[in-house]
């Protein structure tokens, strides 16, 4: 059985209740990523009263997570293309789940720092794990709207975590501190998805790159509905393989090295506009003069924005060209950023924030879709991992740089500096990007 066959039939195939299943397992499993995600930047105005931390001691608060992400982001990369995708999934949520609750009973802020970057390592891989997982498994025609789908229900977590920091940041039910409960609830919802990916055939493609030819046609047909849930896992559990060993070098090798480093390229300035805002936008709030209750309640209005923009993507992610989409997306970023740092009025600042976390959604699902169709299966792991691991570094380095400028120069001279890392990206995308939508894997690689 060849490559291209099975890639053919998974290509051909209609929507299963497999593909549903998974659709939303690994949705589920995005929300929880998101959630934790964006934790940092809507707690970020109130550990400065719970631990008295200063604001020269803030960005490591913010920034411990996402360092902690790009090591999981690169390694469980490497997992994936070695081991599975299914694999590395598991183990991404347990590390997280386990180290978010030690979170939870953190007495100082210097074990708050640690547990947040090893809970990053549990988590740092899971969107670029999910984005080569769907779209090894998804009908090309189909690929990115079903994709978008899964993100939205992943999206959900962004105005839940807000809301929920409004509602249990004022309080401490049971004498515990509400922002607590905020990383148990995070905890033990990992915890469960965990048990549910359990359940999550492995990628037909991967099988095949690796050798495992019968385990891969058992997957196919669990996929397919003719097999049970759980068949594929159960039976390749019973046969042992030599795992695959992919150096981390052959991402520079000439046939790749040219698409790697534009996509590398791409994800040092894209956390800019994307986590920028997410992260920052509390501190704008509390610099314009808002207090922490008033800002928590604006940043919740604003992140409605994250699922309402996933779900419209839905609609618009197969009609264009990605890379233009991916163009146009960041362009209205831009603007729209540039435009918080020059507003005053409430009515203003919810209505910028939601439009700006409207598309920006539309943009995130864009190039996660992207994320996972541009590489071979044998290395998508470790390529789209590595890349999504250099846009944890350059998350964790915003706060350095986005916290000075703000309080230095202001919002708008901040929201510019962002605009001038998305106006690059712009530039990258348009010049270097190929073009992926409608197209099968095999085809994209080739080319």
């Amino acid at each position: 059985m060849s490559q291209g066959s099975i890639a053919a039939r998974l290509d051909s195939l209609p929507l299963t209740r497999t593909h549903k299943r998974l659709i939303t397992i690994v949705g589920l499993g995005l929300f929880f990523d998101l959630f934790d995600v964006f934790l940092a930047g809507v707690l970020s105005t109130v550990l400065t009263g719970s631990f008295g931390i200063d604001r020269a001691m803030l960005p490591y608060v913010i920034g411990s997570g996402f360092v902690g992400m790009f090591f999981g982001a690169t390694f469980m990369g490497v997992v994936a293309d070695r081991y599975g995708r299914r694999r590395a999934y598991l183990l991404n949520l347990a590390i997280y789940s386990v180290f978010t609750l030690a979170g939870a009973f953190s007495p100082t802020a210097v074990f708050l720092i640690a547990t947040r970057f090893l809970a990053g390592i549990g988590i740092g891989a899971q969107l670029p794990l999910a984005d080569s997982y769907l779209g090894e498994i998804l009908p090309a025609k189909r690929r990115g709207r079903l994709i978008a789908v899964a993100y939205t229900i992943g999206f959900v977590g962004n105005p839940a975590v807000a809301f929920l920091a409004r509602i249990l940041v004022p309080t401490s039910p049971f004498g515990v501190d509400g922002w607590r409960w905020l990383f148990v609830i995070g905890a033990l919802g990992g915890l469960t998805i965990w048990f549910g990916q359990r359940l999550l055939p492995e990628s037909p493609r991967w099988l095949l790159s690796v050798g495992r030819n019968d385990d891969a046609e058992r997957a196919f047909e669990e996929i397919a509905g003719i097999t049970s849930p759980g068949a594929s896992v159960a039976a390749a559990a019973t046969v042992p393989h030599r795992p695959a060993r992919v150096p981390f070098s052959v991402l520079f090798s000439p046939a790749y090295r040219g698409r790697v480093i534009m996509f590398y390229a791409f994800q040092v300035f894209q956390t800019a506009g994307y986590y920028g805002f997410g992260t920052m936008v509390p501190l704008v709030l509390a610099s314009k003069g808002f207090s922490v209750l008033s800002s928590l309640t604006y940043t919740s209005i604003a992140f409605i924005g994250y699922p309402v923009g996933s779900f419209l993507s839905v609609f618009i992610v197969e009609r264009f060209d990605r890379r233009w989409l991916i163009a146009a997306t960041l362009f209205l970023m831009a603007v729209l950023g540039v435009a918080m740092g020059y507003s005053t009025p409430p009515l203003a600042i919810g209505v910028i924030g939601i439009i700006y976390t409207l598309i920006s959604n539309i943009f995130a699902n864009a190039f996660h879709i992207f994320q996972g169709e541009i590489f071979p299966t044998a290395i998508r792991g470790t390529a789209a991992g590595s890349a999504y691991g250099i846009s944890r570094i350059t998350t964790a380095l915003m706060p350095f740089v986005l916290i000075p400028l703000l309080e230095d120069y202001g919002a708008t001279i901040m929201f510019a500096t962002i605009a001038g890392a998305l106006a690059i990206d712009i530039l990258i995308i348009s010049l270097f990007a190929p073009s992926t939508t409608g197209k099968s894997l095999e085809e994209i690689a080739a080319h």
